[in-house]
């Protein structure tokens, strides 16, 4: 079959086009940007909150057999937009599949937004939901639980850094989840495609077991082979100020999985009765220990879990030295700037040469923290450091050897952004 995949480049877009190809179907992605990773036909790259014709799509749906629709955003933001991708975007592919006359669309939903909406998240995917469900479409609605896998991304992404942790940090408020395997939700999207499949039905996609967050994190603990870690329940207020910080992140184009919504939709539980889904496909969602059993945990799963908590501070930390180190050469640190320009004989390029590299400072700290501009941010720190390594060498080597070390420690500075270079990478 000739298959439309959009959100490919996701948890579950990017493993439901593997196995597509796999088994033999021509799968053309649909994401913001394409992926040279993926082995699929082609790429069409397009943000579908923007569209709000249905024939822009009709172009796209030309010769398509079947549409699978993965794309999915946690929360608003400068990148993301709830409404756009859940409903107004996505119900505009719905009707151009009926005007194009592609009859099956399998669609990604999430585990109780049928039952309740507590945020924007989980009200704008019902709304999709309802459209899809009033075309005279061959649908299959599927509304899976918090996907686990051998990828891993935002939440999962998060458990598996959790449990690397001595002291285990507990959100307050947190209910039960059937986590789901990612390979049982592939498997379910296959079967569905299949030419006789039933259609028209919509399905939670659950584990066979109700766990706490807590229990989740000490599985993957134990398949880390670490001992049991201690853990405690954040403070409310706390908490909050996390989320908030989730939200700014978010707001700088970041994709944390603790945010908002996060707190809301985790209050709420992601839980469901997976036995409509085992008597239609007769796929039986296997355990959590079951699916951690089957396979080993590599180095790069145990790098990965360490890593990705500390990669939240390591961009922090940087954008925060840039700007304060320009802050404080325009303020309290002007005159100290000054006399060092003016022993280098600047003279009268002192002032400015001061302001210049305060303003350079500042700028790369805020592409840094700007997610889109990020990586250019880094590579700008990067030549600033060598510049001011260099210049310094020239006009004022004794720095080398000053006891503070001001040159010296440009090179774990310099080192530390080449690791943030390396582990940028959101998926």
């Amino acid at each position: 079959m000739r298959i439309l995949l959009t959100g490919a480049t996701g948890l579950i877009g990017s493993a439901v086009a593997t196995r597509l190809v796999r088994e033999g179907h021509r799968v053309i992605g649909v994401a913001r940007h394409a992926s040279g990773s993926l082995p699929i036909a082609g790429w069409v790259t397009l943000d579908i909150a923007s569209v709000r014709k249905a024939e822009d799509w009709l172009p796209v749906l030309k010769d398509i057999d079947a549409v699978v629709s993965c794309a999915g955003v946690l929360q608003d933001s400068g990148r993301e937009d709830t409404e756009g991708v859940h409903a107004t975007g996505i119900g505009v592919l719905f009707d151009a599949c009926e005007k194009s006359g592609v009859r099956r669309v399998i669609h990604f939903s999430a585990i109780g937004v049928d039952r309740a909406q507590p945020s924007r998240f989980s009200s704008t995917k019902y709304e999709g939901d309802r459209r899809l469900m009033a075309t005279k479409l061959d649908w299959v609605i599927l509304r899976p639980s918090v996907v686990l896998g051998h990828p891993a991304f935002g939440a999962s992404a998060l458990i598996r850094s959790l449990a690397s942790l001595p002291w285990l940090p507990m959100m307050p408020d947190t209910q039960p989840l059937q986590v789901v395997k990612l390979d049982d939700v592939v498997d379910t999207v296959s079967f569905f495609l299949e030419k006789n499949a039933p259609s028209r039905v919509a399905i939670e996609l659950a584990g066979p077991e109700r766990l706490q967050m807590g229990e989740i994190i000490a599985r993957y603990r134990g398949w880390y082979d670490r001992r049991p870690a201690r853990s405690f329940v954040m403070p409310h207020s706390l908490s909050k100020f996390i989320y908030w910080l989730g939200d700014v992140a978010g707001a700088l184009g970041w994709r944390p999985p603790v945010r908002t919504n996060a707190a809301r939709e985790i209050a709420r539980g992601a839980v469901g009765d997976p036995q409509e889904w085992i008597s239609i496909t007769g796929i039986r969602p296997r355990s959590l220990a079951d699916a951690l059993a089957a396979e080993s945990a590599t180095i790069q799963e145990k790098w990965f879990a360490r890593l990705y908590l500390l990669k939240a501070v390591i961009f922090v930390v940087l954008a925060i030295f840039w700007v304060a180190t320009g802050v404080i050469s325009l303020t309290v640190g002007y005159p100290s700037g000054l006399e060092l320009m003016r022993s280098t004989g600047a003279g009268l390029l002192s002032g400015p040469s001061v302001i210049a590299g305060a303003l350079a400072d500042i700028a790369v700290g805020l592409c840094i923290a700007w997610r889109p501009l990020t990586r250019q941010g880094l590579y700008g720190a990067l030549a600033l450091s060598l510049f001011y390594a260099v210049a310094g060498s020239i006009l004022r080597p004794d720095l080398w050897i000053e006891p503070l070390g001001p040159l010296l420690k440009i090179i774990p500075i310099f080192v530390l952004h080449l690791v943030a270079l390396a582990i940028i990478d959101e998926r």
